[in-house]
């Protein structure tokens, strides 16, 4: 009973870690059908490259940096009890490959491609499985001294802080130090160039395959059969709905909005999805979805930042609500499970946005000081798929 029991486990992380790397295809096919169609090809091979630069960081480096524990032994022994540590490894892998994935969409079409993929193995090897151990893994004491000091650890279930608020908050600092992209803004800061999706259907499709993904991302991390839970499932599935609803009206039908309203509305269920009363995720979802339509305006229109795919309010802020939000409606007086404290949460959160937001400044300025991470303006007006892949993505048209 006992081998079964660890043979399901091995099973249930396997199909989870298979339905997050379906994921970083939505993330391909998301900046696809956003970015202009010079940058199309660009879009697609820099997630399937950072994927396996992050593979490698992580194998060697971070997941140790993480979890204290690698992968030098015999394969007898890594092969012990189903070789569930393995596919555990490979279920995590995912989440820390989502942290490039996230900033590609936010420093996309002017961007240098080695530079990015040097940041990437730094900030998988390690800036995010340094934040990682400390939320997940209990790491250096932080859990023990926010529990003792606010009655309660920081709970992030499925990353909402974790993975998608450090995400978000490195590509702010990349996205600021690359500048904007060529005749995006006059000098009086007014918008001159509105760079309109390029393939609404391809935006959709990769919003869409998140979306289904993220159930795997969610669900699944639960990391066992025994601890799965239909209440994770179905705050998902009610912060999901929120979010495309937010999104739908406050964003008055805009397509673009709309698909990555149901992104916000996951983003930020994440961390309290084991918690939550669904009304509380439908909340969640709502509030999400809102908050990412207004300041994606709000950043590119008022403040000129070119953050091409919205990542840090997609990811960064809605993230950060995420970890609020699991203080919130996770208490028990709010329908929660309860088991968390406000204070904790804002804590965890503050920590979290700030280890990543001076890490992307600088990981990034320290690239920017030494090699350079922006394509030259005659590359950049060319296209990043004809400046570095040699090829449109689609050359007979």
């Amino acid at each position: 009973m006992e081998s079964l029991t660890s043979g399901l486990d091995t099973l249930f992380v396997l199909i989870g870690a298979t339905m997050v790397l379906a994921m970083h295809a939505g993330f391909a096919f998301l900046e696809v059908g956003t970015v202009r169609h010079k940058n199309q090809v660009n879009a697609l091979v820099k997630i399937i490259a950072d994927f396996a630069t992050s593979t490698i960081a992580y194998f060697f480096i971070g997941y140790m940096v993480a979890y204290q524990t690698g992968f030098f032994a015999d394969a007898k022994t890594l092969a012990a009890d189903n070789g569930f540590e393995l596919v555990k490894f490979f279920f995590l892998l995912t989440f820390a490959a989502a942290i490039p994935a996230i900033i590609s969409g936010g420093i996309a079409e002017r961007a240098r491609f080695y530079p990015q993929l040097f940041a990437t193995f730094v900030i998988v090897a390690l800036i995010y499985p340094f934040f990682e151990g400390i939320v997940w893994n209990g790491a250096y004491g932080v859990q023990d001294w926010i529990n003792a000091s606010f009655g309660a650890e920081f709970h992030d279930f499925a990353g909402s802080v974790v993975v998608h608020a450090m995400g978000g908050w490195l590509a702010l600092g990349a996205v600021i130090l690359l500048g904007h992209r060529q005749g995006r803004y006059n000098k009086q800061g007014q918008i001159v160039s509105a760079h309109p999706p390029s393939s609404i259907p391809f935006l959709a499709l990769g919003a869409w395959t998140l979306s289904v993904g993220w159930f795997g991302f969610n669900v699944m991390s639960a990391q066992s059969i025994e601890g799965i839970s239909g209440l994770v499932a179905m705050n998902s599935l009610m912060a999901m709905v929120g979010g495309i609803l937010a999104a739908l009206v406050v964003g008055r039908n805009d397509p673009g909005f709309v698909h990555n309203g149901p992104l916000a509305g996951l983003v930020a269920v994440c961390a309290g999805s084991d918690l939550m009363h669904p009304a509380g995720a439908l909340v969640t979802g709502l509030v999400a979805g809102a908050l990412f339509v207004w300041l994606f305006t709000v950043t590119q229109n008022r403040w000129r930042i070119d953050d091409v795919l919205g990542v840090w309010p997609l990811h960064g802020l809605c993230g950060a609500w995420g970890g609020l939000a699991a203080g919130i409606f996770g208490l028990e007086a709010m329908g929660g499970i309860g088991g968390v404290t406000f204070m904790s949460q804002l804590v965890g959160t503050v920590m979290g946005v700030v280890i990543a937001g001076v890490g992307g400044f600088v990981v990034y300025g320290a690239l920017k000081a030494v090699i350079g991470i922006r394509l030259s303006e005659e590359e950049e007006y060319q296209g990043a798929d004809l400046s570095i892949h040699k090829i449109r993505a689609n050359p007979d048209v």
